[in-house]
């Protein structure tokens, strides 16, 4: 792993020992790509292409980290809840499934639709509003033929948000079409 690059990273918790992996070698200010370069690679466009950036990566591509901006404009913002607009814990869900999904078929070589599987031992620890960075470490469990297992957890300002175990797989050609 790099040199640690500063101790007052919004992804450096009060337990490190709490993330998934060493993220103190990660600079929250790089980017791997953009929503252009995430695009190349996941089917999520519109409200629903819920990633900024992938901010880091591991050799193996087994480890991520990745970044939603939460924004006033935002579909969910007027009605979840009007007077104080919190982040549905399913979105922040679904955005680590799209990393997921992302590092599963940068790993297989070509953009293949997925579908979401379930979802295993989720809890939600702290509220994500307009005007955060919610910052996403998901890291491989399995990877398999069609299939694919990864922790999750989403971090604000040095504070667990929510983690989750995430479970995926790669749609039949046929079903991926909408047939």
């Amino acid at each position: 792993m790099g040199e640690v690059v500063s101790s007052e990273s919004p992804l450096i918790l009060a337990d490190p020992g709490a993330a998934l992996f060493d993220v103190r070698r990660v600079d929250v200010t790089s980017r791997v790509c953009g929503k252009e370069g995430i695009h190349e690679w996941i089917p999520h466009r519109g409200d629903m292409s819920l990633l900024d950036a992938i901010v880091d990566v591991n050799e193996g591509y087994t480890e991520v980290v990745g970044l939603k901006q939460v924004r006033d404009g935002e579909f969910w913002v007027p009605g979840h809840f009007p007077d104080v607009p919190l982040l549905p814990g399913v979105l922040m869900v679904e955005a680590a499934a799209q990393i997921m999904c992302w590092m599963f078929n940068i790993r297989r070589g070509g953009p293949l639709p997925a579908a979401f599987l379930r979802i295993n031992e989720c809890v939600f620890r702290n509220s994500v509003t307009v005007g955060d960075d919610l910052y996403f470490l998901v890291k491989e469990i399995k990877f398999g033929g069609r299939g694919y297992v990864a922790a999750s957890q989403g971090i604000i300002d040095g504070k667990i948000a929510f983690e989750a175990e995430l479970r995926g797989m790669i749609l039949p050609e046929k079903k991926a079409r909408g047939h």
